[in-house]
């Protein structure tokens, strides 16, 4: 045991009643019922007490972990992650955290964005929406009024836009992040952080080839509507219209539907045009 937690267990007045507890155990014949179950439950006790002393001392590591991963999801679908790249000065250099009201598509100043959890705010009556049946073709049945998305920029220009987007498959909530070119329609990558869709199936929305499909599609067609969806089989480039489709996931009808109804939800009126609308209108 460690010289910390030795010290934590001293100051921790749980302890030292079980340690006078303790006391009185030992005074008891080591042949009687009460003796034996009073060892069990202090075994139990001390048990108890270390891991929860253990889960303390972790937390701020595995915060810490929690939001590295993030940004490395972010650099990934950004193009921008390599092999021996510093995950944190690349994300401060080149990321720049936004958060957007979703109903005006108007930057939100006064709130700090890098504190800021948008799934944890989805669950806050206070700072969500909740959708119509109508409305929820994600199935997702709340979002946050406020969204976090991610620009790139390169001398002060935005080189691409990464938005999270998030709906329901065959088993599960999918989260993601979709980036789109400074145009705000071109597609630059998909990438999808927390799925639970079936290995080999649905789960292959993580599958690198299948992820490069999405490079060069178009989101919105000649009448401002959302297109881009994934199709049943593989895209017939010879045909009109290839430029929004993408290669639907073979065995997994349900997770393909799934990704196109949440693409087709946060690229609408519900979720990002009116900020993708006046990112265009501001070159």
């Amino acid at each position: 045991m460690s010289n910390g937690i030795k010290e934590k267990l001293k100051n921790c007045k749980q302890y030292q009643k079980f340690d006078a507890y303790k006391e009185k155990v030992l005074a008891m014949t080591n042949d009687s019922l009460e003796k034996t179950v009073a060892v069990a439950l202090a075994v139990c006790f001390v048990c108890a007490i270390l891991v929860s002393l253990a889960a303390v001392a972790l937390r701020p590591m595995q915060v810490e972990n929690k939001a590295l991963d993030m940004k490395k999801n972010i650099l990934d679908v950004a193009g921008l992650l390599n092999e021996g790249t510093d995950i944190n000065q690349a994300f401060a250099d080149q990321i720049e955290e936004k958060l957007v009201d979703i109903a005006t598509g108007d930057y939100v100043d006064d709130i700090d964005a890098a504190a800021y959890d948008q799934r944890k705010a989805a669950k806050d009556p206070a700072q969500n929406i909740r959708l119509t049946r109508d409305q929820d073709i994600a199935s997702i049945k709340v979002k946050a009024k406020i969204a976090k998305v991610y620009l790139v920029k390169k001398d002060n220009q935005i080189e691409s836009i990464i938005l999270p987007v998030h709906g329901y498959g065959l088993w599960s909530t999918m989260y993601g992040f979709l980036a789109l070119q400074a145009d705000g329609q071109t597609v630059k990558s998909i990438n999808f952080y927390d799925q639970a869709e079936t290995p080999g199936l649905g789960g292959e929305v993580v599958n690198p080839n299948w992820r490069a499909l999405w490079a060069g599609k178009k989101v919105y067609g000649e009448s401002g509507e959302v297109e881009l969806a994934l199709v049943k089989g593989v895209v017939d480039t010879a045909k009109s219209g290839a430029e929004y489709k993408v290669d639907g996931l073979a065995g997994a009808t349900l997770t393909s539907l799934g990704v196109s109804n949440l693409i087709q939800y946060w690229m609408s009126a519900e979720g990002f045009k009116s900020y993708l609308d006046k990112i265009k209108s501001n070159g």
